[in-house]
């Protein structure tokens, strides 16, 4: 691994894009079920998110002005949007899944709607709060505690104008006070977490330091309860030794490639990172006992799409396809300028051939590929499909 020197210009770099059960058990329902469609769904009446770029929705644009340049977007909108990707994030698939509509980004003045709920993520987003050192490396100040403190705000005068008889025309804009302990609480955090504080560190102390990061998650997990949340849904993170960008930031050698071809140490940190991730979410179900949380393993499912590749369609699994001629991926996150033109990055001619979009974050054909697995449930503990979320296992 590098030096700390050096890792920290590379995390700096990587800042600018991250700105990131057996199903035969016996169950009951934490809360009542749908009477529409399946009757087994929890017919969710919102979804609040939170969360760094892979599921930030233009809240980076809405609070700095600052819009992922084209060839963003290009998939699905057709046009940049403040997505991280050729088109839809799994918080997309998420809106699609529940047959909502897709969120409005909390920070968004123009025309927003959040009567099926709202999302908090910023890219470039940490658990741990913001420091010197991180605001330096260009990390978001949105770190969750703010973006939960956002979430208790947006909370509280929703109550208060429905208290005090103020709320007349918000029922088509705003999520009423009696939805706020049905809705589904969304989390997918912790990948800067281990750019900025633990990939720059020996192995030792890298390790060590993921117990300060897991407490702070658990922290806000247990605020979000206070708030009324009760039913959680919360993405591990993925294998970082197979992203793209690590491997022009630290040229690993031969015998540091696992069988896939993605760098061993790397993702063993990413494991050590979710082993803990889950083992405190076990322990918040003893605790938290009326709530429900959802460990959602996108580590695995990740993985298996890169060693699968081929099967699917997909080429070069660690490749990308948003860069320049030279094989810089930036442009993909902030224009270049060449003899004092502004130019946009050229991008792959099929984005649905790669699985990295920009060396960082995913193509939408690998993120829809990604949702179809975790969504079902397969992959999940317990294993139950998002829509059934509420579900909660007698031990």
């Amino acid at each position: 691994m590098r030096s700390l020197c050096s890792a920290k210009t590379s995390v700096a770099a990587a800042a600018l894009v991250l700105l990131s059960v057996a199903v035969n058990k016996q169950i009951f329902y934490s809360r009542p079920s749908s009477s529409h469609g399946d009757d087994d769904d929890c017919a969710f009446p919102a979804v609040f998110n939170f969360g760094d770029s892979n599921s930030d929705t233009g809240g980076v644009y809405a609070a700095f002005h600052k819009l992922p340049p084209p060839p963003n977007g290009r998939t699905f909108f057709h046009r940049p949007t403040g997505r991280s990707s050729d088109g839809r994030l799994i918080i997309d698939f998420i809106a699609e899944r529940l047959k909502m509509p897709y969120f409005s980004t909390y920070l968004d003045s123009f025309m927003p709607n959040f009567r099926r709920g709202a999302n908090f993520a910023q890219g470039g987003a940490t658990i741990l709060p913001l420091d010197g050192e991180m605001f330096r490396l260009g990390f978001s100040p949105f770190s969750l505690n703010l973006q939960i403190l956002q979430f208790e705000g947006f909370k509280s005068r929703i109550i208060e104008l429905y208290q005090t008889g103020n709320s007349q025309g918000m029922e088509g804009h705003f999520p009423s006070p009696e939805d706020f302990p049905k809705a589904l609480y969304t989390i997918d955090i912790g990948q800067n977490d281990l750019f900025v504080t633990i990939l720059p560190m020996t192995d030792g102390k890298a390790k060590a330091s993921i117990s300060n990061v897991i407490n702070h998650f658990s922290s806000n997990i247990e605020e979000l309860y206070k708030l009324g949340a009760r039913t959680f849904w919360i993405h591990n993170t993925g294998p970082l030794g197979c992203m793209p960008y690590n491997f022009i930031d630290y040229p690993p050698n031969p015998e540091a490639i696992d069988a896939v071809g993605c760098i061993r140490s790397f993702n063993e940190l990413a494991q050590a990172f979710n082993s803990q991730l889950k083992d405190r979410i076990i322990l918040l179900r003893s605790q938290l006992r009326d709530a429900v949380l959802t460990y959602v393993d996108l580590y695995t499912a990740q993985y298996t799409l890169i060693k699968t590749a081929s099967a699917h369609g997909f080429v070069d699994p660690l490749g990308f396809c948003c860069k320049y001629h030279d094989g810089d991926p930036r442009g993909c996150w902030e224009k270049r300028h060449v003899n004092g033109t502004e130019i946009n990055p050229p991008s792959c001619s099929d984005p649905s051939k790669y699985i990295s979009w920009d060396s960082v974050h995913n193509t939408e054909a690998a993120i829809k590929w990604i949702s179809d697995h975790i969504l079902n449930g397969s992959l999940n503990d317990p294993q139950v499909p998002i829509s059934q979320a509420c579900r909660k296992n007698i031990h």
